[in-house]
């Protein structure tokens, strides 16, 4: 399935769609949970064995198309000697909140840290699979929320209020923040990675105006970097900017809250001359569901992804960790039978959508 998850992502329709899911690796997995047993989630992040096992787990469990490395957007930080912890049914949590100007000038003062565990736990990774390994990041304003806001935050107001009261404090933290997420993805790319995945998991917590003139400028920072692979650019709310998503990617993530045939005409309209390559959108909710109500879901993302000229199936954010691991490969099964079977709807010519 190799080539299937590669041609989709380079704009050409493969016979048979490709799928894979955010947050596959760890969570849900009776086996995740079986290795990662008293090790917190950082250590297990930079132990190369440990990051490389929990990366192959769903493959083997599903049989996805692709397997997305085993890490967390604060693993740079970490290596950078930020102290941050991911703390158990909170998420990442700061030993202090970096809000001041002294606090936040000696923040970036921090170098890149040692990437090597990064790199040996993706090659352990690619040397056992025979799907690609995608490797990811989080973008600049994902990472510096948390860093202001010092854990989760459901407003960002601390940090949104640094880019209005000071600009120039708030555009050095978030060229800090490309910098170490370029350095962490050029770890994975040495490992083996074929392509990589930015996670703008909060952009849709700014109106856009705002996420382009505080933001856009250091996640493109990021996706513009020469690192030589394709691009896939996710965030949650982000409909409105899912012309943006796309100027410096090969692929947009759609989230389950955006209609994805209506993203796709979004696309092919702000983006005539380009292939149009989708990457989702199926709503994390219906994995509870009867199984006949997660079949019908699914038909009609598959359906709705026909006129991309490439899909590539996924949840429109990640696994929840209840989720039971049947209903992830029963969907696996569904995608690439469906694909087998049904005949791909001709792409309407560029030339249509110019007017």
């Amino acid at each position: 399935m190799t080539a299937n998850f590669l041609s989709a992502l380079s704009g050409n329709r493969p016979a048979v769609t490709p799928v894979w899911f955010m947050r596959q690796a760890g969570r849900s997995l009776p086996e995740y949970r079986k290795v990662r047993a008293g090790t917190s989630m950082l250590e297990a992040c930079l132990i190369p064995e440990l990051a490389a096992e929990i990366t192959a787990q769903p493959v083997r469990r599903y049989g996805v198309d692709a397997a997305i490395f085993f890490s967390d957007i604060t693993v740079p930080m970490k290596l950078a000697g930020v102290p941050v912890e991911i703390v158990p049914g909170v998420g990442p949590v700061m030993e202090q909140p970096y809000r001041c100007a002294k606090d936040v000038k000696e923040l970036i003062a921090h170098k890149p840290g040692d990437g090597s565990a990064v790199t040996q736990g993706v090659q352990l990774a690619v040397a056992e699979l025979s799907v690609p390994v995608l490797a990811f990041a989080g973008a600049p304003f994902t990472m510096a929320a948390y860093l202001v806001e010092g854990r989760p935050s459901r407003d960002h107001l601390a940090a949104r209020t640094m880019m209005y009261a000071e600009p120039e404090l708030w555009y050095a933290l978030v060229d800090w923040c490309a910098e170490i997420s370029i350095a962490f993805l050029q770890a994975q790319k040495v490992g083996g990675a074929c392509a990589f995945q930015l996670f703008d998991s909060w952009a849709g917590a700014l109106a856009p105006a705002i996420y382009r003139k505080y933001c856009a400028p250091a996640a493109q920072k990021i996706l513009t970097a020469d690192l030589g692979l394709p691009r896939i650019h996710f965030g949650l709310g982000t409909a409105a900017l899912l012309p943006d998503f796309a100027q410096h990617a090969e692929a947009v993530g759609i989230d389950y809250r955006t209609d994805i045939a209506a993203a796709i005409a979004q696309l092919r309209k702000s983006f005539p001359d380009k292939k149009v390559v989708v990457q989702g959108n199926i709503d994390p909710a219906i994995l509870g569901c009867r199984s006949e109500v997660v079949e019908s879901h699914v038909a009609q993302i598959l359906t709705a992804g026909l006129a991309a000229d490439a899909h590539i199936v996924n949840l429109g954010h990640g696994v929840p960790k209840d989720t039971d691991p049947a209903v992830l490969a029963d969907i696996v099964a569904q995608v690439h039978e469906f694909s087998a079977v049904s005949p791909i709807s001709p792409v309407p010519s560029k030339e249509v959508h110019r007017g």
